[in-house]
């Protein structure tokens, strides 16, 4: 019975693992055009075509990574944006900077607010005929969901800090940081060339043709570098239009993926305390499927976010597959329950890093990657103790406890009969069959069972006594001690 149980359990954590990763949810590309004639690589095309929040997130990475790994020549904006949340914001103009290679925004034909701050994370601007770009002062959201007044100490902080950051950035990548700073600021003036291009109390907006215009000795554009009517058009002017053209496409799996990193911790949570109820009941039931379902959309989280890849889902199964050897057919070794929860741990944290696709499997994060993942794993694992501490002292006496389990499938008619069998075995006296630290096999009669020591490491062979039961696993004492 034991080891039919362990077998489904294991072949569920393996399958019930991967049946969520990258088969059938996986984030496709979309290439077209033609192939690469040029010699150098592909062209990448991210569409900024939506409000900057979190699922935009999810497809700029998994845009960047490829690009990288690609070895891409381009990495092109399609911008058309009324702007969004400036933390996303951030997290975008990270993901960019990654992009080692040569970046380029086309505005097509806006980009507001946030917008205008990831345009100028690029080396080079374009824009779109009768395209705008600015307007990028922050704004504070009302609960309703409209703009709301922000207080004047909140604003002047708020607009020193993004200001800081935008003009660093523009500086950069080659742009005028007081035409950006023109955007954001509104107490800030902007004169060219004796010509008032934005006065204080007003925030800067350019058209495309204000964008290109020519300023200063040597004259240079005050931000655009040029008006194209079309994508293809820019990429001729590029030198780009026989380079296979690669668009990352948006779908809907991640804004699944967007709830799914939301809820990490309640899936781990879910996940550890499901696979500790199933070792507690008999058979192989709800409890088992629930923390295996739980895992395995967690990894699938990590995986549409861009994060990592099926490879710590694996390894996940790996991990539990070895604690269940050590628990139940080697117990005492230490090895296989140590490396087991070890892998688990591992891959449970590394499924939520956000790895760089140029370095192997094997990179050591670095601290600032950890820093989130650690967060949510330690919320889950503490989480978890509370609640299977609770479950420890009131799950079995309530009628919960007989509905979680699958007594058909345990060979057990009933729980009531698996109780009764478990309370006339108290008190029998055997004889351990393997060292119990703590968990072992012990023989009484003719009959085998595991078996777990109420406290410290019992000897092969010495005399122990059945005192009670922990779900169906026998729990002894040792007999000269006792004594």
């Amino acid at each position: 019975m034991i080891f039919r149980r362990l077998t489904i359990l294991a072949t569920w954590s393996v399958l019930g693992v991967l049946a969520f990763t990258p088969i059938g949810f996986q984030a496709q590309p979309s290439a077209d055009v033609s192939n690469d004639s040029s010699g150098n690589g592909p062209v990448y095309v991210l569409p900024i075509r939506e409000d900057i929040m979190p699922p935009l997130t999810y497809l700029v990475r998994r845009g960047v990574k490829e690009a990288i790994t690609n070895e891409a020549a381009c990495l092109i904006l399609d911008m058309q944006t009324n702007g969004g949340r400036v933390d996303i914001t951030e997290e975008l103009i990270s993901l960019i900077n990654r992009f080692e290679g040569r970046t380029v925004t086309y505005v097509n034909d806006k980009a507001y607010s946030a917008g205008a701050f990831i345009s100028v994370a690029t080396q080079e601007i374009y824009m779109a005929p009768v395209s705008v770009i600015g307007a990028a002062a922050p704004i504070l959201m009302s609960p309703g969901g409209g703009p709301g007044e922000m207080p004047n100490t909140m604003e002047v902080k708020m607009t020193s800090g993004i200001s800081a950051m935008i003009r660093a950035t523009a500086e950069r990548h080659g742009h005028d940081p007081e035409v950006v700073e023109a955007m954001i600021d509104k107490s800030k003036e902007l004169v060219r060339d004796g010509k008032v291009l934005s006065e204080k109390g007003q925030i800067l907006t350019l058209t495309n043709t204000e964008a290109e215009a020519l300023y200063g000795s040597p004259q240079k554009p005050l931000l655009s570098q040029g008006t194209f009517e079309s994508m293809e058009d820019l990429l001729v002017h590029l030198g780009l239009d026989q380079a296979r053209l690669v668009r990352i496409e948006p779908t809907g799996v991640e804004k699944v993926g967007t709830w799914i990193n939301q809820l990490s911790s309640i899936l781990l949570i879910l996940g550890i305390v499901g696979i500790y109820l199933e070792f507690k009941t008999p058979g192989f039931g709800i409890p088992g499927i629930v923390g295996l379902v739980a895992f395995a959309i967690y990894f699938l989280g990590g995986y549409v976010a861009g994060l990592s890849g099926m490879e710590w889902a694996i390894l996940f199964a790996l991990g539990l597959i070895l604690m269940i050897v050590e628990l139940f057919f080697l117990p005492g070794t230490l090895v296989f329950g140590l490396l087991g929860a070890g892998l688990v741990l591992w891959s449970l944290l590394m499924g939520m890093v956000d790895m760089d696709p140029t370095l192997p499997v094997w990179q050591i994060p670095n601290a600032s990657q950890l820093l989130d993942p650690i967060k949510v794993l330690t919320i889950a694992l503490i989480g978890s103790a509370i609640i299977i501490a609770a479950l420890i002292s009131v799950l079995p006496q309530t009628p919960l406890f007989s509905s979680l389990v699958s007594a058909s499938q345990s060979g057990e008619s009933s729980v009531q009969e698996s109780t009764r069998r478990n309370q006339s075995m108290l008190g029998m006296e055997g004889i351990t069959l393997s060292a119990c630290v703590p968990g072992g096999k012990a023989q009484f009669g003719e009959k085998i069972l595991d078996v777990v020591s109420d406290g410290g490491k019992i000897d092969q062979g010495s005399p122990i006594r059945i005192i009670h039961f922990s779900g169906n696993t026998a729990v002894i004492e040792n007999v000269k001690q006792a004594l």
